[in-house]
């Protein structure tokens, strides 16, 4: 409403103004405050947040090895920890699994306010991207033979990931959660339209090309490296 009364003022001293200054001013301020207006307008956001969720596969309820969460910020660790407490109480897995530099440890920990046990509970606080997340998870829980995983992430980051780990050769379920509800529309535009660039780059600098079986049983010096030396797994 208010945008509609800012374009009815806008449009009102165009009237009021000499030609030229509607042609150089206030025209253009008119598009560009509409231009805003649509792409922030609750269709456009569902449509682009489509976008990126349309492809992924349901979750059909299978059991899997571990559930991975990926750690993506305080504001959207309650969703994560909630998804991943109704998981684990349907025996969906056997374990749980937090990837993640600034998030493992604090999602762990409310983990375990809530109930769930030490020896459930893993992680790794070394991973600073998506890629990175993929590489340190498949390097810690390859050789306990994990392969099938249920993947909790937000729903914007789901199709991203997805594409990544199964690049280190997961076999994924994806389970979204939902962004917080208190989310202003630019701040959901602005994850999804980030989203939507990190989704081309990925692809363009060849991320989500599969590795080969070598790649996955010698993982990268410099992640074993910090596995070891930065002591980043958490158990």
């Amino acid at each position: 409403m208010e945008v509609l009364i800012f374009l009815t003022v806008l449009g009102i001293t165009g009237l009021l103004c000499d030609r030229r200054w509607r042609r150089c001013f206030i025209y253009p301020l008119m598009g560009i405050v509409l231009f805003f207006w649509l792409v922030l307008s609750a269709p456009m956001i569902a449509l682009a947040h489509w976008g990126l969720v349309f492809s992924l596969p349901p979750d059909l309820g299978d059991t899997v090895d571990a559930i991975v969460v990926l750690g993506r910020g305080e504001e959207l660790r309650e969703g994560q920890v909630e998804i991943v407490n109704k998981l684990w109480k349907a025996r969906r897995s056997p374990s749980i699994f937090v990837s993640g530099m600034s998030n493992a440890q604090e999602t762990i920990n409310r983990l375990k306010e809530n109930g769930l046990s030490d020896r459930i509970l893993s992680g790794e606080r070394c991973s600073q991207n998506t890629e990175e997340n993929a590489q340190f998870t498949e390097a810690v829980l390859r050789p306990q033979n994990v392969r099938k995983i249920l993947l909790v992430t937000d729903s914007p980051h789901m199709l991203r990931s997805l594409l990544m780990f199964r690049s280190f050769g997961f076999t994924v379920i994806p389970h979204s959660s939902s962004l917080p509800l208190n989310w202003s529309a630019a701040k959901r535009m602005k994850l999804i339209l980030r989203e939507y660039a990190a989704l081309a780059k990925y692809h363009l600098t060849g991320r989500f090309k599969e590795r080969t079986a070598h790649e996955l049983k010698h993982p990268a010096p410099q992640i074993i490296e910090k596995l070891t030396t930065w002591k980043c797994q958490i158990s």
